[in-house]
């Protein structure tokens, strides 16, 4: 869950501003370390912990020599964030730095063998393994892409790493396996990232590199190796994302920019309608879904077995990737599989599909194209989501629930469906209309230390997704129930002190979810209710409430209401002075088990 680039410059001019600006591009990825490695004459290296402006400040990154180098942004996971334990790595004799994307599980054992031959270690990362190995096989006379070949032999688990060494000097080389990165091409420089936001400013141009090749990148071209050594041909692809869409555009923050986006990429969505309609044709038949899925993206699959399971009357189970083994066996060739996942990238949801039978059909709904996800599944939606840089997801996961309502109405036949779900940008701008009135509600639980949401049938996933959303971003410790369980524990936690939000829209569950609420007030707490204009009930059973306008029945609701609770979540977190974009301990993928 880490960043990395490298960038070649040709015309010699100076890279470490560039390098700084990819990095800041990766920042969602980890931002409890920075650091630059430049080559000029020998290797430069600047790092420390903290934020890259912190460390910036501290440090003048500019200020480093070379027209070519490596940088990296850490999300700690072996080894506390500290200067030491910040990448990039160099040998004991700074020949050779590396940055590294991923987790090297058997990194103990080779620390091991690497130090009783006299190697020394400065970190406690799983990382630093990995430049000794190079070292090791360069004093046995291999270059640097040999060296790294060789070196990767020996590692168990996954790796995105870029290295370079004075002894090779305007040479870079770069491999993968089971971490993402990206070759991109432009006249006067080259680059490699783990994505193609830390590039987009200056090329477009991109080169997918699968698992087990290796390029070669000096002053004057690149070279890409496969698995078995042998030069290869990559066409060259035109990502469809610009930099205007890694702006902020006059926003404070990336959040909500990317909430106020969501309209448009409900459009976006609806327009790959037909795409969508083709996939499912081309699957053919089945009898059976299993979603599997992590965090936001598992909210989104319980919205998606609540529609399917009521329009298209297919049984739909869903399930956390991190607990499929368990329920692996009881799949058969009349079951789709679909994982669904933000990046593409999610380790727990790919180890998921590795151990599916090759026999049984699997769908992968992702936000980016060139990520892993829609290489190891059988057919693969993209969402329209467009890039997203705030760590907590938004517009991806309305964009999934978007994509899961589509497949419902085309399995379901059911058109009326569809129709309705062209509504649904205009209610949501609605909302975004009067986000001054949940501006004032949210200041009212800023001071809370605990929430408590309620929701029941399709608001269920709703309020679980708010729920994350509000521990995420603000750190207040917050519970998500389906109303009808209260009384089944959950209600002995209801008090003064325990505020509540509750999403109630008008549908069949509006009564039963109404009696949830008329317990909780009995309790003397503070109400905050979601729920639709002229419902007289919710408003004399609520201290506080948003009703939307127009009315929004339940069955649509999970793409409506959301965006009423992300904002709620995210004027918290802004009262209370903390960044919505980077919140503590998390990284946008999770790339590592």
């Amino acid at each position: 869950m880490c960043g990395i680039i490298g960038c070649m410059k040709k015309n010699k001019s100076n890279v470490a501003p560039t390098l700084l600006y990819g990095a800041k591009k990766l920042e969602y990825r980890g931002y409890d370390s920075v650091g630059i490695a430049t080559y000029s004459d020998k290797i430069h290296v600047k790092k420390d912990e903290g934020k890259i402006e912190e460390v910036h400040k501290r440090l003048n990154l500019y200020d480093m020599p070379g027209s070519y180098g490596i940088a990296h942004v850490r999300w700690a996971s072996v080894g506390r964030a500290t200067k030491e334990n910040a990448h990039p790595h160099t040998d004991e004799n700074e020949k050779v730095a590396i940055v590294h994307n991923g987790t090297i599980k058997n990194y103990a054992t080779l620390k091991k063998e690497l130090k009783s031959e006299g190697h020394t270690f400065t970190s406690q990362t799983d990382t630093e393994v990995i430049v000794h190995l190079i070292e090791k096989f360069m004093d046995d006379g291999l270059d640097l892409e040999h060296a790294l070949r060789e070196s990767t032999k020996l590692l168990k688990g996954s790796y995105a790493i870029v290295a370079i060494s004075s002894d090779e000097p305007y040479k870079m080389v770069a491999t993968r396996k089971d971490s993402s990165l990206v070759l991109g091409v432009e006249q006067d420089s080259y680059y490699v990232a783990s994505d193609i936001l830390a590039m987009l400013k200056y090329t477009r141009n991109i080169i997918e590199l699968e698992e087990g090749e290796i390029v070669v990148i000096t002053d004057e071209d690149y070279v890409i190796h496969d698995k078995f050594d042998n030069p290869i041909n990559k066409e060259i692809t035109v990502t469809p994302w610009t930099p205007e869409m890694i702006d902020k555009n006059g926003y404070p923050y990336y959040m909500i920019k990317e909430i106020n986006e969501q309209p448009e990429v409900i459009q976006k969505t609806l327009n790959d309608k037909n795409k969508i309609r083709a996939v499912l044709d081309d699957i053919g038949d089945f009898e059976r879904i299993c979603l599997i899925a992590c965090g936001t993206s598992y909210h989104a699959a319980l919205s998606g077995k609540y529609i399917i399971e009521t329009v298209a009357k297919i049984p739909t189970n869903v399930i956390l990737a991190s607990e499929f083994s368990h329920t692996l066996n009881v799949l058969d060739e009349k079951t789709l599989v679909i994982s669904v996942s933000q990046s593409g990238e999610t380790a727990d949801t790919l180890k998921a599909l590795k151990m599916i039978d090759e026999k049984i059909k699997t769908l992968s709904i992702v936000n980016v194209e060139t990520s892993q996800m829609p290489k190891v599944t059988d057919y693969s939606i993209i969402t329209q989501a467009g890039p997203e840089i705030g760590v907590a997801a938004t517009k991806t996961y309305l964009a999934q629930v978007c994509v899961m309502y589509l497949m419902a109405g085309i399995l379901g036949n059911d058109s009326e469906l569809i129709e309705r779900l062209y509504e649904v940008p205009r209610y949501i701008e609605e909302i975004l209309e009067r986000c001054d009135e949940l501006k004032v509600y949210s200041k009212r639980y800023s001071f809370v230390n605990d929430l408590f949401y309620m929701g029941k049938g399709f608001s269920y996933p709703t309020v679980l997704e708010a729920a994350l959303k509000m521990k995420e971003i603000s750190y207040i410790h917050a519970e998500a129930y389906a109303s009808g369980e209260l009384k089944h524990g959950p209600l002995a936690l209801i008090d003064f002190t325990m505020p509540v939000i509750s999403v109630i829209p008008p549908g069949e569950d509006h009564d039963l979810a109404v009696n949830a609420l008329e317990e909780v007030k009995a309790r003397k707490t503070l109400i905050l209710t979601i729920g639709s204009e002229n419902d007289d009930i919710i408003e004399d059973k609520a201290n506080d409430c948003f009703l939307i306008n127009p009315e929004v029945d339940e069955e649509i609701a999970p793409l409506v209401y959301i965006v009423a609770l992300q904002l709620v979540a995210y004027y918290i977190t802004v009262e209370k002075r903390l960044n919505p974009d980077m919140p503590r301990n998390l990284a946008k993928t999770v790339a590592t088990e």
